[in-house]
């Protein structure tokens, strides 16, 4: 039990560390975009690999338009609070 109980201190402790900033994973995103535009312009992937990569595409998209609402808010109220 006390083993667990490291284990589990420790994986909370680590977490922060290896978190991502929201900066950082835009420029993951706007990476993996280009490379998916650069698929797209070359058009030779089979149409199951194509939709795949665009479903992707729009779950990243999605993702980076939620943490920027998220980063507007807290910065509005942020400033509300001064």
């Amino acid at each position: 039990m006390l083993k667990g109980i490291i284990g589990a201190l420790a994986i909370a402790l680590a977490a922060p560390a290896l978190a991502q900033s929201n900066k950082a994973k835009d420029v993951d995103d706007a990476v993996k975009n280009k490379v998916d535009d650069a698929k797209d312009k070359l058009g030779t992937d089979s149409g199951s690999a194509k939709a795949k990569r665009h479903a992707k595409k729009a779950a990243r998209n999605a993702k980076a338009k939620a943490r920027h609402v998220k980063e507007d808010a807290n910065k509005a109220a942020k400033d509300a609070t001064k």
